[in-house]
């Protein structure tokens, strides 16, 4: 296995552990919080696309499709406090929007050499993330850490277990 492969596996798991998590989620329950404070789901993929996008950005300059228009602004840390319905997407536009965003790092990734995974990145990036191929791993942990805060929620709705 080398390291594009082990990114790969790291986005699979991460993916598989957001559609067992998020499937019998109701678009009412996005907004659920699972404990006073913490932010609901919606903000939370949200804040995962944006920040899927710009790890990318930073890994491979203008690689990336844009977001729509204020997406990443509506998935700040200044707009995890709300719970206005309208300044979310529905849960099917953050699904598909997830799927897309994920084809496109997929295809950076491809593209890549082992080389150029090793090139410094600098920008808006965890102070952890140095070197391209830092990026790409931190999407994939990024992903299942957030799932994690997700198996909460499902607690608190009193869902069954998913994995």
């Amino acid at each position: 296995m080398n390291a594009k492969d082990a990114v790969r596996t790291s986005m699979s798991i991460a993916d598989f552990m957001m559609e067992s998590y998020l499937t019998d989620i109701t678009p009412d329950e996005l907004l659920v919080r699972p404990a006073p404070d913490a932010n609901h789901l919606a903000w939370q993929i949200g804040h995962l696309i944006s920040a899927e996008r710009r790890l990318v950005e930073a890994a491979a300059p203008g690689s990336m499709p844009p977001l729509p228009d204020g997406f990443a602004e509506r998935h700040t840390k200044d707009t995890a406090v709300s719970d206005n319905q309208a300044d979310f997407l529905s849960k099917d536009e953050y699904l598909k929007l997830a799927k897309t965003v994920r084809a496109g790092t997929l295809k950076v990734l491809d593209s890549l050499s082992d080389a150029d995974l090793d090139r410094p990145v600098s920008g808006r990036v965890p102070p952890f993330v140095k070197r391209a191929g830092d990026c790409f791993v931190t999407v994939g942990t990024h992903w299942i850490m957030h799932s994690g805060q997700w198996v909460v929620l499902r607690r608190k709705l009193g869902r069954e277990r998913k994995i």
